[in-house]
């Protein structure tokens, strides 16, 4: 006997899915953050550690410091009324590069133009909230006076000092007249994100083991460029073969059925493996140096690869699987680049999705080059799968303290660098 359906809860008693808010943050604890990261400038919170700290003459008026409270306080009031009088009205133009590699300073020319019907004095540019590996460098270039109607130009310098993939703030201009001690401005620029790509240095030489392996697809999976279909000669139609092939000439001299045979379509391709399995959860301030020589060393390997003829995966271990195929002109040496700058460590083990997806491509690869942050089970299970498909295997372990598992002497040679030798650009070749 077949069981009977249950009957469904009514929508009232259907438990709801949580929907996860954000943080509700009071108005006086927001306001205060609007002052001290943006509207009062270092020498404003001075003086207004100053007017704090002189409030204690309050409780007599024969202190002397009573009366210097008035005058800092008077001050400050001052500045103020002053500030928000002479509050600029401004139209912005301009925009960031979208890619940058890190450690490089970047310029961008941000076109001012007064709106208002009063001048505006001490114009700067300011970013609430920018990330910390991010330094503004022309925080305190300033233009001292800009005329009602009038359009100048103000440089915006950034440094990024780490890659990733960064989602600005908004561009705040304003003006700090007088004395320097407050912002004031209403404007809000929107900046696109900043793409900025891992730094690394140029191996003079590689030694990949290569090899021809049959690509199903042929040509039409690389590009237009390389080795072709070359016609070798004809041959009697079996049944069954495209039509497409047959040659018509022929058949009418021979009164038979022939077909055109072509060479099939033969080339290297090479996987390069990027391991970003971090067991640690927490993330320094500094970052992870192995990580990053890592996706450095990756950078310069794929460099070296794409002024060849080869056809180059790049599968990058991380919290999502990233699979990006490059080479003859199939896409840009920027491109991977990019890829590398958004590649996140993982603190969990991610070789249960990154070997299946290898495996399936070993039949067409002919030389894998692995670069691992350890040596584990996970990782020599991957490499022992890739060398039973019959492909070549480069294995290299940036690593800075022992590897967790002893290193194999049955794979082949296995190169061990540390982050060090790799920042300081002293690998050159591999």
């Amino acid at each position: 006997m077949a069981d009977k359906p249950q009957p469904s809860k009514p929508a009232w008693r259907q438990r709801r899915r949580k929907v996860q808010r954000p943080k509700y943050v009071p108005f006086t604890v927001r306001y205060a953050r609007y002052l001290w990261r943006y509207k009062l400038t270092p020498a404003g919170r001075f003086l207004f550690w100053s007017v704090l700290f002189t409030s204690a003459g309050l409780a007599t008026v024969d202190i002397p410091v009573y009366q210097l409270f008035c005058a800092l306080f008077s001050t400050y009031l001052v500045v103020w009324l002053t500030n928000l009088l002479y509050r600029p009205k401004l139209k912005v133009k301009g925009d960031l590069p979208g890619r940058v590699t890190a450690g490089e300073l970047i310029t961008a020319e941000i076109e001012l133009t007064n709106e208002s019907w009063r001048p505006a004095y001490d114009l700067m540019l300011w970013l609430i909230g920018l990330q910390k590996s991010i330094q503004l460098e022309s925080a305190f270039t300033a233009i001292p006076r800009l005329a009602p109607g009038q359009t100048a130009v103000l440089p915006l310098e950034l440094r990024p000092m780490r890659r990733g993939v960064y989602k600005l703030p908004y561009l705040r201009p304003h003006s700090t007249f007088p004395f320097n001690l407050m912002r004031s401005g209403s404007t809000q620029f929107p900046l696109k994100p900043l793409i900025v790509m891992p730094q690394f240095h140029v191996l003079q030489s590689i030694d990949v083991p290569v090899g021809l392996r049959y690509q199903p697809g042929g040509v039409a999976l690389s590009s237009n460029v390389g080795e072709s279909p070359e016609y070798i000669g004809n041959r009697d139609y079996v049944p069954g073969e495209p039509v497409k092939h047959l040659d018509f000439r022929s058949w009418a001299r021979l009164a038979r059925p022939v077909v055109r045979e072509f060479q099939e379509e033969y080339y290297c391709r090479i996987a390069l493996i990027l391991d970003t399995w971090i067991p640690q959860r927490r993330m320094p301030k500094e970052g992870f140096p192995e990580l990053e020589s890592a996706i450095s060393l990756s950078a310069s390997i794929a460099d070296s690869l794409s002024a060849t003829e080869h056809l180059i995966d790049i599968f990058a271990a991380g919290p999502e699987l990233y699979v990006f195929r490059a080479g003859r002109q199939l896409a840009h040496f920027d491109n991977v680049l990019e890829i590398l700058a958004s590649v996140a460590p993982c603190d969990k083990d991610p070789f249960g999705k990154v070997t299946p997806a290898v495996a399936d491509e070993l039949t067409s690869i002919t030389t894998a080059i692995c670069v691992f942050l350890d040596w584990d089970d996970s990782r020599e299970e991957l490499a022992r799968t890739i060398v039973e498909a019959g492909c070549q295997l480069k294995l290299i372990i940036v690593r800075d303290t022992p590897t967790s598992s002893p290193l194999p002497g049955d794979l082949g040679e296995v190169i061990v660098l540390t982050s060090s030798q790799i920042q300081s650009g002293g690998v050159e070749t591999l």
